[in-house]
């Protein structure tokens, strides 16, 4: 072809040449060196069963589903301040007994990182610390240390200098997410995230990380109290319904072994507007104490509040139990809460709720010693609830004494010694075999 070429002058010297094409169908070459991976049957494919360690905390190891996982990528969120890097210190105490860990603190130096670790009394020749953000000096130091854990405080600090995003920002958290999850897989190095949440509830706000990693762990509760309840919202090797509970003291997060006890520990007796109802966290049984508050409402639109409880439901249990109940309570401002910073998600609730509601409307106290468990719907009607016979047993062992269940599962109970079942068949005979009278 003639012409000039505007490089360098040149006439004449433009060779026409097809396009390359940039698809991978027909027709393309493979790169050399790349090998074409071929489809086998999953028969042929082989599966090591899982290893699995314990951390050095049993409710964290609830959790995880028994233990951490050799070769996973753990993400633990919650809000900042909430006990997520306190938590991850703590276990290394014991890490440091059968393994090397490999502590990266992007928000924290070293000294500041040997303070908290001297005051959780964590100490190890196997605890190695490294206060750097950048993901090249993090990657070589994990291949030159060898770790065995691996920790990562935040996953919002660490930064690839390859991207021209800004650390933090979603590009940079799934690129480092990313490389962090090729070192668990290729090296079986388990390695754990934190991830802080913003004012959505989300880890760098849309959950990008979510599907990346194994395990998603969501640490809450108020700062101003000192419970903590540590969350599975995702598990690929374990069950995602279990709840750990602790107590943040001065020497770090203490286990709660029965937060049971812990959640009802300071409950008011003969007071109207309380009810006690148990709750399943995975395999375990939870009792936990609902607050209700009905009072006239002031203005023309009554209030609705709940704390722990899904405000949906609740207003509907507030419509059933106006016209099923036989209550005006349309008019009437109606708070509910869940004590301790329980957040409860399960329709085993819904009657504890109801009759808490009845009762400060009322103003007629619930025996202290009775639990009311039932699903509630929109007829009024008692619907049953699984794993009943585990939950009136936990409702024994604590001391109570009555129990309000649906009465046609009342008759297949096995009603431990020392418990009475109260059948109720709907929202009303539960009100006022609840409001009746202590004997």
């Amino acid at each position: 072809m003639g012409g000039e070429v505007p490089a360098c002058g040149a006439w004449n010297t433009i060779v026409e040449q097809p396009e390359r094409s940039k698809g991978t169908g027909k027709g393309t070459s493979v790169r050399v060196g790349m090998t074409r991976r071929r489809a086998c049957p999953v028969t042929d494919l082989t599966a090591d069963e899982e290893i699995r360690f314990p951390t050095g905390m049993g409710e964290l190891d609830r959790v995880l589903g028994g233990g951490a996982v050799k070769g996973s990528l753990v993400l633990v969120g919650g809000a900042p301040g909430i006990g997520k890097s306190t938590l991850m210190l703590q276990i290394c105490s014991k890490l440091c007994e059968f393994s090397k860990v490999l502590y990266i603190s992007g928000e924290e130096s070293e000294h500041q990182l040997k303070l908290r670790a001297k005051r959780l009394h964590v100490e190890s020749q196997q605890l190695l610390v490294l206060s750097e953000t950048n993901l090249g000096d993090v990657l070589e130091a994990v291949n030159t240390e060898q770790p065995d854990v691996l920790i990562v405080d935040s996953i919002q600090t660490l930064y690839n200098d390859a991207l021209d995003a800004a650390a933090g920002s979603v590009s940079q958290v799934k690129d480092c997410t990313l490389s962090l999850m090729q070192v668990a897989k290729g090296q079986g190095i388990t390695v754990f995230v934190i991830g802080h949440v913003n004012k959505e509830g989300s880890i760098a706000g849309p959950k990008v990380l979510e599907h990346m990693v194994d395990c998603v762990l969501y640490f809450e509760g108020d700062q101003h109290t000192s419970y903590r309840i540590l969350r599975a919202a995702k598990n690929r090797f374990g069950a995602t319904n279990e709840i750990g509970v602790f107590e943040m003291r001065d020497e770090g997060l203490a286990e709660v072994e029965n937060p049971s006890e812990m959640l009802l520990s300071g409950r008011p007796e003969d007071a109207p507007g309380t009810c006690v109802t148990c709750v399943m966290e995975g395999v375990r049984p939870v009792l936990a104490e609902l607050q209700a508050l009905v009072v006239s409402s002031a203005g023309g639109n009554p209030r609705r509040t709940s704390n722990g409880f899904d405000y949906n439901r609740a207003a509907m249990l507030l419509a059933v139990l106006e016209k099923r109940g036989g209550l005006k309570v349309s008019q009437c401002d109606a708070y509910l809460n869940i004590v301790g910073g329980l957040s409860l998600d399960e329709p085993a609730a819904d009657l504890a709720a109801v009759i808490a509601l009845a009762s400060s409307y009322l103003d007629r106290p619930v025996p202290s010693d009775l639990v009311a468990i039932g699903e509630v719907g929109l007829t009024g009607e008692l619907r049953s609830v699984n794993q009943l016979d585990q939950r009136v047993s936990e409702i024994q062992r604590l001391g109570f004494r009555r129990c309000v269940v649906p009465a046609h599962r009342a008759g297949t109970i096995k009603a431990p010694t020392g418990l009475t079942v109260i059948p109720a068949r709907n929202i009303g005979e539960a009100i006022r075999a609840a409001l009746r009278p202590a004997e």
